[in-house]
């Protein structure tokens, strides 16, 4: 075999499973030919081999289904143009409950296919039967049934991609290894290979469950490990007349598939055992691990249960077999933040043959465009942390997270598995008072506090959950005292040098080019006037600047800054988000327990909106931010770490005369969406602009050298918006929205959900979502109309409005 290996190409493509293979073929459909394709062994011989081939088109979220559906369009289509057979059929699947909350969660599932356009019907126990006549139904409340999902041969349809790369003029090499990456100014700049070198503008890193150990070649964070699989495949059944759909017991941890007359039947267990802790062997190629069958006993007597004519079928295959799963259960795509140029595509959480398609395509277009084409979010690479990539918290994470793919996607659903990671300095205080805590990008944060003598846990539900009545309480104690919360999760970046304000004001929509002590809300907008930040810059000095945003970002935001800030720019740029505690006081009261405290001049008069200033608070000086995220009276209090904890103990014994409350991140939530404040990630994204997301005013047309997006952003004012964030309440009090819901005008679908909480000052749940009219979205069209809100396929009649529902002239918030 020749394993010459050129000295260049435009793009090489690590990895030859089926995500590398449908990379190489999605940018030789760019256009884009100079593509080398390396397998250490061959094609397909990681984890690909022993997928099992489904390809469900609806998915979690509205973008992540457009990229499945895409997928299996693909699949279809594939053998007519290379001539390779994929073995794609659409045989349906059907997706069926044992209790009333499963079944609700199918029927959100459903109301949200609409959105997409896909056919599904929701089907009673005996229509399920009716479709899967081998079904018990004994226990069964209901399911769901999607005709357009398909299955594939996964090594096939990966063939099939990799034929079509290379008529499309791709080089694919086997039995090469790569050793190492090629780094140049900052950039990725080609591979080692066992065989030569090889130069590249883009180097993309497909390899599977080995991504994260490539990855640390160049410094760049991979967070994934590989967990066993199992599935088990029957002896011929007589009883299997034809293809059946295939079949999900979603809470036995169960799924069914047809193959040749037997059936296929996998699990995804909640008590998953990782693999490959201590190394993958170097010969690993097409091979398969030990079954555990007391471990797979428990799911194998659930699915004798499930289709009782298991019973007396015997076993023809027991199969395990790694796969790659990350901390979120969401996989890993597009540039790294670490070096320009270099691409990920892993860690697809069993579902890499349904994502292949959109995936490649997306990310060829990524490359091709030097943006993400579409609002990627929800596997963009850069939402990790590094210490996401350490071997110890992915071990203990990927213990419960294959489990989560079957298990109830719970609104407000916790991890259990690899918690604490990051603490507060004031996380003991808040447990002593009784804080049930959640996890953002590691952080502990108290979403709720439960009343003394209470354990402070959730009970999940669909509707209103345990701790409703108890952020009630603490909601209402921000609108109509004095709250207080522990915000420490912000991310923080001190920008300073002699060029920070030019460079930052050209990042900035909005004028940063303020007087020192002053605080700027703005965006950061990409070319297209997409949203690419939503955050605050505090101007601390004439030469200083402090950025805060949110947890969730630290990574993208860091990022964002430093590849926009020019190489010869007199600017540093320090991460210090852990230098400092936030404790934020919002209330109508803060400014009377805050001002008891300290000789600093708190007054409307003196201490204005949007003002910043270093103030004494007992033993500290802190910096004093006058802002808020949840539409009241309030400051936001930066304290050294160190200095924290006795603020907030002076704060908490000086907020006994005013009934100060502890209040925790559901109370936050409810409170901005009541004022109609965007969140990053769920209200605005990088296809969003300000104009759409009702956040112009935050962007200064007129500033001397304007912005990034500027031009994009005027264009589009010319032209008018054809999508528009509105606010929704519920006319029915038990309506209870979440997000990626239906929004009806006048009976017509016209918009999704992005937002939604019960806002307990309007007596009823709130949505955020954008509208779209392609005539124009104008606040006549908006106001014209009637709307309509689909929660698991009931339709609940709401209020529009493009103003906040609480406190419109903001009032209240500048006393």
């Amino acid at each position: 075999m020749n394993n010459s290996v050129p000295s260049s190409a435009r793009v090489v493509i690590v990895g030859g499973g089926v995500i590398g293979c449908s990379v190489a073929y999605h940018l030789t459909k760019l256009g884009i030919k100079d593509v080398v394709l390396l397998e250490r062994k061959t094609l397909t011989c990681g984890t690909t081999w022993h997928a099992a081939g489904l390809v469900p088109t609806l998915r979690a979220t509205y973008n992540m289904s457009m990229l499945a559906k895409y997928s299996a369009g693909l699949y279809e289509s594939l053998e007519a143009e290379t001539g390779q057979a994929t073995g794609f059929v659409r045989n349906g699947s059907l997706s069926v409950a044992t209790h009333a909350e499963r079944f609700t969660e199918l029927k959100r599932g459903a109301s949200m296919a609409k959105l997409c356009g896909f056919p599904c019907e929701v089907v009673n126990p005996e229509q399920a039967r009716e479709l899967w006549p081998l079904l018990n139904i004994e226990d069964i409340v209901g399911g769901v049934y999607l005709p357009l999902d398909g299955v594939v041969n996964p090594v096939d349809v990966s063939q099939a991609l990799a034929k079509g790369a290379r008529m499309g003029g791709a080089r694919i090499i086997e039995n090469t290894k790569v050793l190492d990456i090629k780094i140049k100014d900052g950039k990725a700049a080609g591979v080692v290979t066992e065989f030569g070198d090889i130069d590249a503008e883009f180097v993309v890193n497909c390899a599977g469950m080995w991504a994260r150990n490539f990855g640390k070649k160049a410094g760049v964070n991979i967070p994934l490990h590989a967990a066993e699989h199992y599935y088990v495949v029957t002896e011929p059944m007589s009883e299997l007349t034809s293809v059946l759909p295939t079949l999900r017991d979603l809470d036995y941890c169960n799924y069914f598939k047809t193959d040749a007359g037997k059936l296929l039947i996998g699990t995804f267990e909640p008590n998953a055992k990782p693999w490959g802790h201590e190394g993958i062997p170097e010969s690993f190629s097409f091979d398969d691990l030990p079954p555990d069958m007391d471990h797979l006993e428990p799911y194998l007597e659930a699915a004798i249960r499930r289709v009782p004519a298991l019973e007396r079928t015997g076993l023809q295959v027991f199969f395990n077999g790694p796969e790659s799963f990350t901390p979120d259960d969401r996989y890993h795509l597009g540039e790294a933040p670490e070096l320009r140029n270099y691409f990920v595509a892993a860690g697809f959480n069993s579902i890499g043959i349904q994502s292949a398609g959109g995936a490649g395509k997306v990310l060829a277009e990524w490359i091709a465009k030097g943006h993400a084409p579409m609002d990627l979010w929800d596997v963009d690479i850069r939402r990790n942390m590094p210490f996401q990539g350490t071997s110890k918290y992915l071990y203990d994470r990927t213990t419960e997270g294959l489990g989560l793919l079957y298990a109830m996607h719970w609104p407000f659903r916790q991890f259990e598995t690899a918690r604490n990671a990051r603490k507060s300095i004031l996380h003991d205080r808040l447990v002593k008072s009784n804080a049930c805590y959640g996890e953002v990008s590691g952080w502990e944060r108290a979403n709720f506090f439960a009343p003394e003598g209470v354990k402070p846990e959730y009970r999940y539900s669909w509707g209103k959950q345990n701790w409703f009545d108890w952020s009630a309480a603490e909601h209402r104690a921000v609108r109509e005292n004095v709250g207080l919360f522990d915000q420490s999760s912000f991310a923080k970046i001190l920008v300073q040098g002699r060029d920070a304000m030019p460079v930052l004001n050209r990042i900035c929509s909005n004028n940063i080019d303020v007087a020192p002590g002053r605080i700027v809300y703005t965006q950061w907008l990409n070319e297209r006037g997409g949203i690419e930040a939503d955050l605050t810059v505090t101007r601390l000095a004439a030469d200083s600047f402090l950025v805060v945003t949110g947890p969730t970002t630290q990574t993208r935001d860091l990022n964002w800054l430093q590849r926009n800030t020019p190489a010869d720019a007199n600017v540093v740029i320090t991460d210090v988000t852990s230098s400092m505690a936030v404790i934020s006081i919002m209330g109508p009261n803060a400014r009377a327990l805050l001002q008891g405290m300290t000789e600093d001049d708190l007054s409307n008069e003196g201490f204005p909106f949007a003002t910043s200033r270093e103030i004494e608070l007992g033993y500290a000086k802190v910096r004093a931010s006058r802002i808020t995220y949840v539409g009241e009276l309030g400051w936001e209090i930066y304290i050294p770490t160190e200095f924290a904890p006795d603020v907030f103990d002076r704060i908490v014994e000086a907020g006994k005369a005013f009934n100060l409350k502890l209040c925790g991140y559901h109370a936050l939530n409810s409170l901005r969406i009541e004022k109609g404040y965007r969140h990053f990630g769920h209200d605005v994204m990088e296809e969003d602009t300000p104009l759409e997301a009702g956040l112009a005013f935050a962007s200064d047309f007129n500033k001397p050298g304007g912005f990034i997006g500027k031009e994009a952003l005027l264009r589009q004012k010319e032209q008018g918006v054809k999508r528009r964030m509105v606010l929704f309440k519920f006319l029915d009090p038990e309506g209870t929205s979440y997000h990626e819901e239906p929004i009806y005008r006048n009976g017509v679908i016209v918009g999704r959900t992005t937002s939604g909480m019960y806002g307990h000052s309007i007596g009823g749940n709130v949505a955020m979502g954008y509208l779209c009219n392609e005539a124009g979205a104008t606040l006549d069209w908006v106001k014209e109309g009637e709307y309509e809100i689909e929660v698991a396929c009931k339709r609940y009649k709401v209020e529009a409005s493009v103003r906040a529902f609480h406190d419109p002239e903001m009032k209240r918030i500048k006393c």
